[in-house]
């Protein structure tokens, strides 16, 4: 089963509906496919000028190592030299917070990640994982 573009526009609609009944900050929302493709991404009015490429990176990350972006931090914390590596064979693609959260059918299987970004890191997690929920899929959030 791949991704599809419903599931992936629910994902973002979702998302970006949770950070406005949250009132956090203006979101950036971008949801890849299990190759890394854009699948569906969406801007709010007034995010900042890189949310988009953030967002991006968070999701490209998490299906880069294959573990979310708050394991990612994590990594980076214990093995700073093995992330930088990484991240600079992904040409600094790599955003290593949490708000970025890999996409797995109900068998586990990989279907792909979603990035997002605009308030903290945390409240970014938040959004991703209702939106991958709502699209009655799981979210692997590294919690």
């Amino acid at each position: 089963m791949d991704l599809t573009l419903q599931q992936a526009d629910t994902i973002v609609r979702v998302a970006l509906e949770k950070a406005r009944a949250e009132k956090f900050k203006p979101m950036a929302v971008a949801v890849l496919d299990a190759r890394g493709c854009l699948k569906a991404f969406a801007a709010e009015d007034g995010t900042s000028l890189l949310r988009a490429e953030i967002a991006h990176g968070k999701a490209y990350g998490a299906l880069a190592l294959g573990i979310p972006s708050r394991a990612i931090g994590k990594r980076a914390e214990q093995q700073a030299y093995f992330v930088s590596a990484v991240n600079t064979l992904a040409r600094g693609a790599l955003v290593p917070v949490p708000g970025g959260a890999l996409i797995r059918d109900g068998q586990g299987r990989l279907l792909g990640a979603v990035g997002v970004s605009g308030d903290t890191s945390d409240n970014d997690e938040i959004c991703a994982r209702a939106g991958v929920e709502a699209a009655g899929l799981k979210a692997e959030c590294g919690d």
